[in-house]
């Protein structure tokens, strides 16, 4: 593994609880330092509000709540990794990133038995450098989840219950 990287097999390692995970370099646009989100009505907990990034207000998600751990507050090294996929563009908050590698796709071996479902969704696969594991974070399982994003792909919309749409009477 490099710690300098370019092309397919290039990712920015991300800590998230005492973990190592790793996000394709292909798939992020930007890291930025968090700033406070803007809260948002009725978003799933997980999405701790919208952000402005360069001019685009985009969700800003928390991959700790997202998956089960619980929550740290924000520190120097807290980073907004803004990632796009197709045409979504999502923050996702992690605890920090500052590494970039490269990992062979050979290197990448499948997840082991029983860490499947709702755990093993996200994740394509894990590597291994020595001691350290990376689990291979996959952006497309990540983003590809109705409750995430609307369906205009930047900030949640969730209808709040009872309410009327716009346009018609009760």
């Amino acid at each position: 593994m490099a710690l300098h990287a370019a092309g397919n097999d290039s990712y920015v390692l991300c800590e998230l609880a005492g973990a190592t995970y790793a996000l394709r370099s292909d798939d992020i646009q930007q890291l930025e330092m968090v700033t406070a989100p803007t809260p948002v009505p009725n978003a799933p907990p997980y999405v701790d509000g919208v952000v402005a990034v360069r001019g685009q207000v985009i969700p800003a998600v928390s991959l700790r709540a997202r998956f089960g751990f619980p929550r740290a507050p924000f520190d120097v090294r807290t980073r907004l990794v803004v990632v796009r996929l197709r045409t979504r563009t999502v923050g996702l908050i992690v605890d920090a990133a500052r590494e970039f590698a490269t990992i062979p796709p050979d290197s990448i071996k499948p997840l082991p038995e029983g860490i499947g479902g709702m755990s093993g969704r996200y994740l394509r696969g894990i590597s291994q450098e020595g001691d350290r594991l990376m689990l291979i974070l996959d952006v497309a399982e990540l983003l590809d989840d109705d409750v995430t994003l609307a369906p205009n792909d930047t900030v949640p919309m969730v209808e709040p219950q009872g309410a009327v749409p716009a346009g018609t009477s009760n």
